[in-house]
């Protein structure tokens, strides 16, 4: 019984989504006035470089896992930012009763 042949997907199609999510949170970054949009946008962003990570690392590392090791380091401080991210929001939400960015003005004199 012959083996069908697997598809691979060219590495240009990894690199267009990866562009396209990044392009998406940093319009999301730039835009947005509510701080868990913001979050959510960076979010993006460092997922859009995994993508980028694990993609060239498929195409060009072979049987290495660099882009992998790489990976796992970006989620881990993606976690992290996101607990500190929202710890910090919560806190100001309890203060100010808003999540609106333009009313944080905390470290102004």
């Amino acid at each position: 019984m012959p083996e069908t042949p697997l598809i691979t997907i060219p590495l240009e199609a990894y690199l267009f989504l990866a562009s396209i999510l990044f392009c998406i949170g940093v319009w999301g970054l730039i835009n947005s006035r509510n701080a868990v949009r913001v979050l959510m946008s960076i979010e993006l962003m460092l997922n859009a470089v995994n993508i980028n990570l694990m993609a060239f690392s498929s195409f060009l590392d072979g049987e290495l896992i660099r882009g992998q090791v790489f990976t796992v380091f970006v989620i881990t401080v993606a976690a992290a930012e996101a607990a500190v991210g929202l710890a910090i929001l919560l806190s100001l939400y309890r203060n100010r009763v808003t999540v609106d960015m333009e009313s944080f003005n905390l470290l102004r004199w």
